[in-house]
């Protein structure tokens, strides 16, 4: 809000960029802060329209002009671009606010004066999206990044969306370990708080083992969030970008993720074939966590070698895995597991069961579509495993990619010879 309120009084500065993963609460927070910068006599007039993903001209500006307080007659877009223009110029002080836009719009066929012509009569553009590139493209002279909330101010809006009072200190507990799982993210907190406000505290309970297995709150809660980190996944146009991303949901819950180890996965997998030489495969690993992180779906890890995963974009991520054909990933990474799981359906194209503490795996894997296997190492565990049985390879597979890399495996099987279209081996 801060950096927002000095862009406003800024003089040099005509259009702001606020760029988030989605759910974080843009909108709600540029309409406060316009709202703010009308009281205060900053701007005489807010206007706002929202873009999304197929941005329709004509209803941005038939509500751009309403809310300036006259209708547009014309019929052809040129026409009704140049009135708002004009409209828009013989006014002063007037912060228009473009919400949710996915890529650059000229505002010119919107009718949005140049920023120039907007500097001379005291107006700005404010826009809201989730790809930071949109704000390059947009030319924005100031980029914001709205971030999650803290766990005091998490806990605070929880506390107003549930309207309960949890009185006893256990049902506080479990309240504020639901609320944790949401990881400070607005859409998420209001969605859970909602739909569990007025449950006892044995559903709340239940919700927390929900909320640890990756799945909405109650079967009540529609998983607004991740219909909202779904749309941003959606809007990915390139089919290896997508692969990549689920590829982070096969680690652990809240690591920093290796980018080495992501790329040995990725071409593993059958990523990047464009590439020609493994530098090249590299260098198109980058470009594409560059383009994850600024279409808010990855962030920065604890140093430029690692990438990271919000919860509830990884959550989003694993139940994408399971619904989509091709992925269906079984994802048990950190779940302190000590033996293999029971039900292992046939389907899966990934499995990931790496830091848990398993001794002992069955005497062989039944997974025909099986294409990726992680059981190493992660945060100190699954040092037990130290034994592979030799029919646990026999197959058929189509595995591509096996990490064992950091157990107790000295040796293994014979029956490893079968996984003719491996190409990625970490040991």
């Amino acid at each position: 809000m801060y950096e927002v309120m000095k862009a406003f009084t800024d003089d040099e500065v005509t259009a702001i960029g606020v760029y988030s993963m989605g759910g974080v609460g843009k909108t709600t927070l540029v309409k406060l802060i316009a709202a703010h910068g009308k009281n205060s006599g900053i701007f005489d007039h807010v206007i706002i329209s929202v873009a999304s993903q197929n941005p329709e001209l004509e209803n941005i500006q038939g509500t751009l002009a309403e809310q300036l307080g006259f209708k547009l007659h014309e019929k052809r877009e040129i026409g009704r671009a140049a009135r708002l223009s004009k409209e828009i110029k013989e006014k002063n002080k007037i912060i228009i606010i473009l919400d949710d836009i996915w890529e650059r719009i000229d505002l010119s066929r919107i009718g949005i004066p140049s920023y120039k012509e907007l500097q001379k009569c005291n107006s700005k553009v404010l826009l809201t999206t989730r790809i930071m590139n949109v704000c390059h493209a947009m030319e924005c002279q100031r980029k914001i990044t709205s971030m999650v909330l803290s766990a005091q101010d998490s806990w605070a809006l929880f506390m107003r969306k549930a309207r309960t009072s949890f009185e006893l200190p256990s049902f506080e507990g479990v309240a504020r370990k639901v609320a944790g799982e949401c990881r400070g993210l607005p859409i998420a907190l209001i969605a859970v708080a909602r739909a569990l406000g007025d449950k006892n505290l044995v559903e709340w309970k239940r919700a927390a083992q929900r909320l640890e297995k990756s799945q909405t709150a109650n079967p009540e809660d529609v998983g607004e969030a991740s219909k909202c980190i779904r749309l941003s996944y959606d809007y990915l146009k390139d089919e290896d970008c997508k692969s990549y991303f689920l590829l982070c949901c096969l680690f652990p819950e809240d690591c920093d993720i290796p980018i080495k180890d992501l790329i040995r996965y990725a071409i593993g997998k059958g990523l990047f074939q464009d590439a020609e030489t493994l530098d090249e495969a590299r260098d198109r690993a980058d470009t594409v966590v560059r383009h994850l992180k600024d279409s808010s779906l990855l962030m920065d890890g604890r140093n430029s070698k690692y990438v990271s995963m919000h919860d509830v974009v990884r959550d989003t991520a694993i139940n994408i895995a399971k619904s989509e054909d091709g992925h269906g990933f079984l994802v048990k990474a950190g779940c302190d597991l000590e033996a293999w799981p029971r039900k292992l359906l046939e389907g899966y194209s990934a499995i990931s069961l790496m830091g848990n503490p398993i001794s002992k795996l069955p005497e062989k894997l039944v997974c025909p579509k099986l294409q990726i296997l992680f059981l190493n190492l992660f945060l100190n565990r699954n040092i037990y495993i130290k034994y592979i049985p030799e029919t646990f390879f026999q197959g058929p597979y189509e595995l591509t990619v096996l990490d064992l890399s950091e157990t107790n495996i000295s040796l293994l099987p014979e029956s490893c010879s079968l996984l003719t279209n491996l190409q990625a081996l970490c040991l």
